[in-house]
């Protein structure tokens, strides 16, 4: 294992200290490990929190600020994190008009952030719960009960961030963010595991020729492994299937999102773009607005993902809608 650290159970501490020294003008990290924008809270608007294991940066941390998220609780690496980072979060962003929570579907984060949001609630805050669940690659797995939350996350943080902003009350937030994880869907692959830093080998083992459909970002299995091949053969394996589950049809508009699991080069994910761009004209799909970078990272995995958000003119509107956070910045 070669990774710049100095030691495994310093990498989440030493990496917010990082954070908040680099983007001091957008974030603070408050006890115990929470990123807050530095302007929180709002009086007036609703607050939006999200958290999850570390490892998969710039998420969430890196959507904090103006337009998208009011405080991101990072746990440990690949690990939830914990009630009372949730709730010291949504009370450094209660603004008086109530806080959501935008939460992947796995095991541990919903859990945790339920027991946070009771405990706010015993606090005077009202606070709404929105899972997230868009990975069409399984139903089941180790780490969720259901689908996984993967890519739509980010979609959705930035779209209800812009609601936030605009200064609408926390219901119509909430349904807002559940009206995105309708209409989003995503798969994903690797071509390499990654090594958890506590672990100090990787996750899981592929053969040098083979690849894994359907991965989840903490490397939990997928549909099939497959052999390598090159990208025009491979990507119809991840884009027929979600086209197949909302259903997508002809004539329906997509915000999409190529995301890089943290292994790969930009120079490949617009290899990966241009085939995506290629599958959804021959299914009658119009891209609106597009995405592509490593932002749902799973440390140096090598493969991406692919998020299609159906877009009504509203979304797209929230979509471009000004923000300003270390990992997402336009019109600000």
């Amino acid at each position: 294992m070669k990774k710049l650290i100095n030691a495994p159970e310093s990498v989440v501490s030493e990496a917010l200290a990082g954070m908040a020294a680099a983007h001091g003008d957008q974030v603070k990290v408050i006890e115990p490990n929470v990123v807050v924008r530095v302007d929180a809270p709002r009086q007036g608007k609703v607050g939006l929190i999200s958290g999850g294991g570390s490892g998969h940066e710039p998420m969430h941390g890196g959507f904090v600020g103006p337009g998208m998220l009011d405080a991101a609780c990072p746990g440990a690496v690949f690990s939830s994190p914990t009630p009372d980072q949730m709730l010291e979060a949504t009370k450094a962003v209660d603004g008086g008009v109530g806080v959501l929570q935008i939460v992947k579907n796995y095991t541990g984060d919903v859990l945790n952030f339920e027991m946070a949001e009771d405990l706010a609630e015993g606090e005077g805050i009202e606070v709404e719960s929105v899972l997230i669940d868009d990975d069409v690659a399984v139903e089941d797995s180790t780490y969720t009960a259901g689908r996984r939350g993967v890519g739509g996350t980010v979609l959705a943080e930035k779209i209800v961030g812009a609601a936030a902003e605009e200064g609408r009350p926390l219901g119509e937030v909430a349904e807002l963010c559940r009206k995105v994880n309708a209409e989003v869907r995503s798969m994903g692959l690797a071509l390499t595991s990654c090594v958890v830093p506590h672990a100090g080998e990787p996750t899981f083992e592929l053969g040098e020729g083979e690849v894994e459909i359907g991965i989840g970002i903490h490397g939990e299995p997928g549909r099939k492994r497959s052999e390598l091949r090159p990208v025009d053969e491979i990507l119809p394996m991840l884009v027929e299937p979600i086209l197949r589950d909302l259903p997508f049809g002809s004539g329906d508009r997509v915000i999409a999102f190529v995301n890089g699991m943290g292994g790969t080069p930009l120079i490949e994910l617009y290899i990966v773009y241009r085939r995506l761009v290629q599958l959804l004209d021959e299914a009658g799909i119009q891209i609106a607005r597009n995405l592509v970078g490593p932002f749902i990272t799973s440390l140096e995995m090598a493969g991406c993902s692919i998020t299609l958000l159906r877009a009504d003119d509203e979304l797209i509107r929230l979509w471009d809608a000004p923000v300003n956070t270390p990992a997402l910045r336009w019109g600000a």
